[in-house]
């Protein structure tokens, strides 16, 4: 048993430790480089600012959001507790909660729910090292416009460039957040119990594995989008000084 227990604590500090070495990862991979850019790749509307300023900007703009993003919504009650991102049953499947509850099988339903949220919870942990590559593919022409773009410019660029890796690198790991947190049994359970009902004549089993990963998704973007503005709009989010130049020459 006390073996048992090491080797759970030991794969917790790894799995902890993994992350915080790519979360580091992203806020190297924002920091200005070293090197100059020619004059050649200075912006014709933003007096100074050349595509390397706009670059290093944007890099660390959408680090800084990635990372705010995972470290809001990677823990405890990140969506649960939160009123903007908790998961109730699929659309599909509200009928199904509705019902159950009706017969008062309403603990159920909340079962399946929390564990839901849990599992986005520990889903999003692993968003990290598709935005390391993102940001790495991001052209100096990309982020100048993106510098020059709307409030959250730089997140709608990233969220059509990865949202369908995201959801490729997220679907085995929600399933797999679901097995573990028993969200799938107790989901399992509810749809099971539902289907039985003589009432019920039209049988329903919603996709849950897609729709944590999406909801799961869309709320990392949320956040990342949310920051985005915060540094574009707030002088004081500009806690760097690339960030400060190239944001506040705007």
């Amino acid at each position: 048993m006390l073996k048992r227990s090491l080797l759970v604590v030991l794969g917790v500090l790894t799995l902890q430790a993994s992350q915080a070495q790519i979360l580091d990862k992203l806020k190297k991979l924002s920091q200005p480089k070293t090197t100059t850019t020619s004059t050649s790749s200075t912006s014709t509307s933003l007096s100074g600012i050349t595509q390397g300023d706009a670059a290093a900007a944007i890099k660390e703009a959408l680090s800084k959001g990635v990372t705010a993003g995972i470290q809001k919504l990677n823990k405890t009650d990140g969506f649960f507790g939160n009123e903007i991102y908790k998961m109730l049953l699929p659309e599909d499947a509200v009928k199904i909660g509705n019902t159950l509850r009706q017969l008062g099988m309403g603990s159920l339903v909340d079962k399946a729910i929390l564990q839901i949220n849990r599992s986005a919870e520990k889903a999003v942990g692993f968003a990290a090292p598709i935005f390391v590559d993102a940001i790495k593919e991001m052209t100096l022409t990309d982020a100048l416009n993106l510098v020059k773009g709307g409030n959250t410019s730089a997140t709608d660029y990233f969220k059509s460039k990865t949202t369908e890796k995201l959801k490729a690198a997220f679907s085995p790991v929600v399933k797999s957040s679901l097995d573990s947190t028993l969200a799938t049994k107790y989901y399992g359970d509810a749809v099971t119990t539902y289907n039985k009902l003589p009432t019920t004549f039209n049988k329903i089993n919603p996709d849950l594995q897609d729709y944590v990963t999406t909801r799961a998704v869309a709320a990392l973007f949320d956040q990342i989008g949310k920051e985005e503005q915060n540094i574009r709009a707030n002088p004081v989010a500009r806690t760097t000084d690339i960030l400060k130049k190239v944001f506040g020459a705007k």
